[in-house]
């Protein structure tokens, strides 16, 4: 079973996708991890970011991996890496490309088929493009000024205002949301929540309540 996590930044989906992987005991995977890597990559190799044809021939001599939520390419762990801030804009501009998406989206789903195609599977267009087969489906949303006082607290948010971090998000959400290729938005199917004025616990626990309805089906 693959249960789908999209929504934008901010909103938890990373501590709910691991927290309901380890509940049920399954893989997780972070396919915002894969967008990170693409964008080291081009930043590494000198690519523009706005060419696709140029950060597509920058990845395509590359191995990137994920085991344990450790991200390696070419077998260099580069997990700290991904969390740098010029790493995180290089990942929304490589990702709008479609050619790109369609390599990436290739590598996410082989990953979960390796695993014997179940898992808990993050990002912004799971439900929508990656699993759209998904038997269940999330997407998590909290208010503007939550998000930015939640992404506050994040290692590549220091030394940024409240202010500034709500900006680089609704820019994030600008771009993500009016891409041509896999944009975000809800899945027609899925169950959305908001998580403004819930904990962690509530979340999952919702979450959860979601898949074991499911599986009675």
């Amino acid at each position: 079973m693959v249960i789908a996590v999209d929504g934008p930044g901010g909103v938890g989906k990373s501590t709910v996708a691991n927290r309901v992987a380890e509940a049920l005991e399954l893989p997780h995977l972070d396919t915002g991890s894969t967008y990170r890597a693409a964008g080291l990559t081009a930043l590494r190799m000198g690519a523009p970011l706005d060419d696709s044809d140029a950060v597509l021939a920058a990845i395509a001599g590359v191995d990137i991996s994920i085991v344990e939520g450790v991200v390696s390419i070419d077998g260099a762990d580069v997990t700290e890496d991904l969390r740098r801030d010029e790493v995180t804009k290089a990942s929304s501009v490589v990702a709008a490309h479609p050619d790109v998406r369609e390599r990436i989206v290739a590598l996410q789903q082989a990953w979960v088929a390796k695993r014997g195609g179940s898992a808990v599977v993050e990002g912004r267009d799971i439900g929508t493009v990656v699993f759209p087969d998904a038997p269940v489906k999330i997407y998590l949303t909290a208010r503007p000024e939550i998000r930015a006082a939640r992404r506050s607290g994040d290692a590549e948010a220091a030394d940024k205002s409240e202010d500034q971090i709500a900006a680089e998000l609704a820019a994030r959400d600008h771009r993500d949301s009016s891409r041509k290729a896999s944009p975000l938005r809800p899945a027609d199917d899925a169950e959305i929540i908001d998580t403004s004025d819930l904990s962690i616990d509530e979340v999952v626990e919702r979450v959860l309540a979601l898949v074991d309805a499911v599986g009675r089906r």
